[in-house]
């Protein structure tokens, strides 16, 4: 078994700030990122959104379940903590995969991300200093 086949098998935890929603998920993400959109920005609060992109039903719920805020429909939300308001992961591409938002995992993964998307609409304030690709948008076939 290679050491990427290890990490798929292995299984990482991940919660919001208060500990009120609890997670896991393989640790066998296809692809990571930095997302610089508007939308990130503003339901991280942050500059920028680092996640981890997975099948769907690579993660489950292991506590918390009626404690979601849920932003957004069936093929495309943001799930939150009620409680609290952290953002958890996002499901994305038609209901396929979800891109776990990287500081809410309590466990360190294997991936790290490797490219700064929508960086066309990034923050102003904010400037990139590490050597990562830039893209004004999606990368194509990958993070999106």
């Amino acid at each position: 078994m290679t050491s990427q086949e290890n990490a798929g098998n292995r299984m990482l935890a991940g919660k919001c700030l208060c500990g009120a929603v609890k997670y896991a998920v393989a640790d066998g993400f296809i692809y990571a990122a930095n997302c610089h959109c508007s939308n990130c920005r503003r339901t991280t609060g942050s500059a920028f959104k680092p996640f981890a992109g997975i099948e769907r039903e690579r993660l489950s719920l292991t506590q918390g379940e009626d404690n979601l805020l849920i932003f957004g429909d069936e093929t495309g939300h943001d799930v939150h903590c009620k409680t609290c308001g952290s953002l958890l992961y996002s499901v994305v591409r038609d209901g396929a995969f979800v891109h776990v938002a990287m500081g809410t995992l309590v466990d360190e993964p294997t991936i790290r991300p490797t490219q700064h998307i929508f960086v066309g609409s990034k923050a102003k304030w904010f400037t990139i200093t590490d050597d990562l690709p830039q893209y004004e948008e999606h990368v194509a076939g990958g993070a999106d």
